[in-house]
């Protein structure tokens, strides 16, 4: 916990002078004249909450493109809540992983191919039984059909003992501008653990300043063993939108989008659904090239029908209601810094609970390079969990509060060494596996040997 506490309050300290500095950096670029008429060939950017992609996470200068990168990590982590309340008391453990990793990025006039892939193993000095061996694999593609049509697609899965278990030991917990998603809150302890997130688009600009468009995504969560986890279920969801968006001028994008969703939980017996339908107004304002903000709201309403009760009662009928939605974003790179922070009030997955949620969420990211051979990032959220028409009042509602704080030291081109820590608090009465001891504490270190050769220039 000490060396946790010192990488927290050196990650605070540092970077207020080096956010001030930039703030009139000429590399920021300014946003060009408004427009008047318009024209067909200025291409609309696509607002946050309908682009179904999360913010930037790099400052400007360590953007890249068009690279191979492959390379080996080995990493090791202490927790002080390995297999949460199933053991009746905190269980400590050390963990140590190795982990191959390709990632490439190649940019063409007419599309963008990103993959990245880190299998491995991973093991425990004491809860031997939770080894595994790992998967994570990232995917997103975008393609551009036409001058004025643009196709995108995205997939991220992840096969782990561990949801921190991933190529960048400091990544989990992206920021999104968007009303739909998966609900990442509810965090397992050390278990068997599959995740498959997905997304696809089609964005076509019809006007000089007006922009239609559709998309659909898919999240499945499943945990092999049960008796890991008792009090979180297995999960997934489809979703389907389609928006309207109006560019006032270069830097006000105004819009309205409707959103489907089927969001199912499996329970020990049957199943819980919930539909939703939702109509959302949004704004986002571009105040430079690198920064935005983003709003929306409208109604949402749902309809959820729980499994079956006991024989000797009736099915009961469907729960139907009428809930507002809402939601606001920002994002902002620098040269050396990127901030990016988020917060909605929508109906969501459950993530491992009992079904799907009235969901309040905020979380924030800051990623700052201090020289150039080190960088820090800080990352934290907040979500509260209320299941929608519980059989049970208050059945695994809940909070989760979380943050994680890294320092990552460049040594030489090819060695990296990253450290850090996660602090987790997690109040749900009435999920087994998280009831007893709801916090938890985890330091990491890992180091990569990695290698990067251009591509195409």
């Amino acid at each position: 916990m000490k060396l946790c506490k010192q990488i927290w309050v050196g990650l605070l300290l540092l970077p207020a002078a080096h956010l001030w500095s930039q703030v009139d950096n000429p590399r920021i670029e300014p946003v060009p004249a408004l427009v008047g008429p318009g024209n067909i060939n200025d291409p609309m950017l696509i607002p946050p909450p309908v682009s179904g992609q999360s913010y930037p996470t790099s400052p400007t200068s360590l953007e890249r493109s068009n690279y191979l990168r492959a390379g080996i990590a080995f990493a090791s982590a202490y927790t002080d809540n390995a297999l949460g309340s199933v053991a009746g008391h905190p269980v400590s453990d050390v963990s140590y992983s190795v982990a191959p990793m390709l990632a490439l990025d190649e940019t063409t006039p007419r599309s963008q191919l990103v993959l990245t892939y880190a299998p491995g193993f991973t093991f425990y000095q004491r809860v031997g039984s939770r080894n595994e061996a790992d998967q994570n694999a990232l995917i997103n593609f975008q393609y551009r059909l036409s001058p004025h049509v643009t196709f995108r697609a995205q997939d991220n899965f992840q096969k782990s003992s561990n949801v921190f278990n991933q190529p960048d030991l400091a990544s989990v917990g992206t920021i999104s501008g968007g009303a739909q998603g998966p609900n990442l809150s509810v965090i397992a302890p050390i278990a068997d653990r599959l995740s498959n997130f997905g997304n696809v688009g089609i964005t076509a600009q019809f006007a000089a300043n007006g922009m239609v468009g559709a998309s659909g995504s898919f999240v499945n969560l499943h945990y092999p063993n049960s008796s890991e986890v008792p009090g979180l279920f297995d999960s997934s969801s489809q979703a389907g939108s389609a928006f309207y968006a109006l560019r006032a001028s270069n830097r006000h994008y105004v819009g309205v989008t409707y959103q489907y969703q089927r969001l199912v939980s499996y329970p020990t017996e049957g199943q819980n659904e919930t539909q939703t339908h939702t109509v959302l107004f949004f704004y986002t304002l571009y105040a430079t090239s690198r920064f935005s903000l983003s709003l929306f709201a409208g109604p949402q309403h749902s309809d959820t029908v729980q499994p079956p009760l006991p024989p000797s009662q009736l099915q009961p009928s469907p729960s139907r209601a009428w809930t507002p939605a809402a939601g606001a974003s920002f994002s902002w790179q620098g040269r050396l810094t990127s901030l990016a922070a988020s917060y909605s009030h929508v109906i969501s997955s459950g993530g491992g609970l009992f079904g799907a949620v009235q969901m309040d969420s905020a979380s924030a990211s800051i990623r700052q390079h201090f020289t150039r051979n080190l960088g820090g990032s800080l990352t934290g959220g907040y979500a509260q969990n209320d299941v929608l028409s519980s059989l049970l009042l208050g059945t695994n509602n809940g909070h989760t509060v979380s943050g994680t704080a890294s320092l990552a030291r460049q040594f030489g081109e090819h060695i990296n060494l990253q450290l850090g820590c996660t602090r987790l608090h997690q109040d749900y009465s009435n999920v087994t596996v998280l009831s007893l001891t709801p916090n938890t504490n985890r330091e990491f270190v890992s180091v990569s040997y990695q290698f990067s050769r251009p591509m195409g220039r």
